[in-house]
């Protein structure tokens, strides 16, 4: 009786890293041929075309805003960041997840990391790069942007090390750098056999000089063990540090909404909501598309969408904390900011933000929903939108509302706040296109590690 109880009780078994059994040339042949063979199915390029539209849409706006000034797109007195600042702080969050799969999860020896953490890196650097250019477009003067390197008294002047945009450009550029060597140190075992595997000269050669003359020795992998496992302990940090920099953006103001303690931690969950929403936005496409079911299996899936609900509740927690201390510091100014982004002119977007972040995540709980990858895909798009509404929510409705109703005023957006934003979107898949063609999206040798270790059994 006792057995038939406990065998009742049991808990559904958990998918594997890896299904059915895998040899080391099935598994090179059948990644490397993407690239290689160019396998890629008909929509691949249809869907790349529509996203190359946006590219051209991106390149016109930022050509436009150049040429008219940073007036063109919806800012004012006293809402001076918008959609720029916005989309920068949700780009820059989004590229967490990667640095997270990649670096922490290998130094906690977890397997599962191997078949996503390739894509999830370069979603990292593509990211990254869209972040940058928000700043820079910012300034109003963005051929100026060298003026916020600490560049010596050539030019009569030092950056103001007071300025968030100093910050801003010290955090992307270590986080860019990090991420890029890092991302490269991982692919050189891949890149050699792509060389080796490639028939065509001009593929041996331009893999060859990428894989810098790796042969797979033994004296090889001991250096690259240890240099891969040291550049992620230097990694692990700028997952806390760049995006808790990104908010003392907001936290040095003295501006309701923005003077706020909690924002460090909440936005660093933040980021890795958005970031992981990413991931299995670019994840589930791309394992129907290339018939990679095997590879990245439903554990991918379920582990990528409990870390949403882990770093979803402390989003959660941030949102009633900040409502919280508003009413709990008895300040006039922040009581009166809470309220107005719940009736407000932005109320639909604050509601809306909650609806996404905290009631659609709430979906994730159920073991049903995170292994249907049809329902995990729109949840995941709609955390995406959830996220950019809580940055555009946070950076405009502070000044918005400041201390003088007087000088209160909304923002107004234009074609050109659509433009960079939805062409930065098409620009960014446009990269993740581009490099599954270029480059092996799933780690060839981490994944035959996987496979002899008979882990996916």
């Amino acid at each position: 009786m006792a057995e038939a109880a406990a065998g009742t009780n049991k808990t559904p078994p958990r998918p594997p890293n890896l299904l059915g059994r895998h040899d080391f040339p099935e598994i090179s042949g059948r990644i490397a041929s993407v690239v290689l063979q160019g396998r890629l199915p008909r929509y691949f390029w249809t869907a790349f075309f529509l996203f190359f539209l946006l590219v051209l849409l991106f390149l016109y706006s930022i050509t436009y805003l150049i040429a008219v000034g940073v007036g063109a797109y919806g800012i004012n007195i006293p809402v001076a960041w918008g959609t720029m600042i916005s989309s920068f702080v949700w780009w820059i969050g989004i590229g967490h997840a990667g640095t997270l799969i990649s670096a922490v999860l290998l130094l906690l020896r977890q397997p599962w990391r191997a078949s996503i953490n390739r894509f999830a890196e370069a979603m990292t650097l593509f990211a990254v790069a869209m972040a940058g250019l928000y700043p820079i477009l910012h300034l109003g003067r963005p051929w100026f942007f060298y003026w916020l390197l600490p560049l010596p008294d050539t030019h009569m002047r030092w950056p103001q090390w007071r300025s968030p945009l100093v910050w801003d450009f010290a955090a992307i550029a270590t986080y860019a750098t990090v991420s890029l060597l890092f991302w490269y140190m991982g692919l050189l075992p891949d890149l050699a056999i792509l060389r080796d595997r490639a028939r065509s000269r001009a593929a041996q050669i331009f893999y060859g000089l990428l894989a810098m003359g790796w042969r797979g020795s033994a004296y090889h992998w001991a250096r690259y063990e240890s240099v891969y496992y040291l550049m992620a302990a230097l990694a692990t940090p700028l997952v806390v540090s760049v995006h808790s920099i990104v908010s003392l953006d907001f936290t040095f103001a003295i501006v309701p909404g923005y003077h706020s303690t909690i924002f460090p931690p909440y936005f660093v969950a933040g980021a890795l909501l958005s970031g992981f929403a990413m991931v299995l936005t670019i994840a589930i496409p791309l394992r129907w598309a290339f018939s990679v079911e095997d590879l990245i299996t439903l554990k991918h899936m379920d582990n990528a969408a409990k870390l949403m609900i882990a770093s979803g509740m402390v989003v959660a927690y941030g949102y009633v904390s900040e409502a919280f201390f508003a009413w709990y510091s008895g300040e006039a100014y922040e009581r009166t900011m809470m309220v107005e982004r719940a009736i407000g002119p932005y109320a639909w977007m604050f509601w809306a933000m909650l609806v996404c972040n905290c009631g659609v995540l709430q979906l994730l709980w159920l073991r049903a929903v995170r292994r249907n990858m049809p329902v995990l895909f729109i949840v995941a798009v709609i955390i995406n939108v959830g996220m950019w509404l809580e940055r555009y929510v946070i950076v405009v409705s502070g000044p918005s509302r400041d201390f003088l109703p007087s000088a209160w005023d909304e923002q107004s957006l234009t074609w050109l706040d659509y433009g960079i934003l939805f062409g930065s979107l098409g620009t960014f898949f446009a990269l993740v296109f581009l490099f599954i063609r270029i480059l092996p999206a799933i780690t060839i040798f981490e994944v035959e590690e996987l496979a002899e270790e008979g882990k996916g059994s």
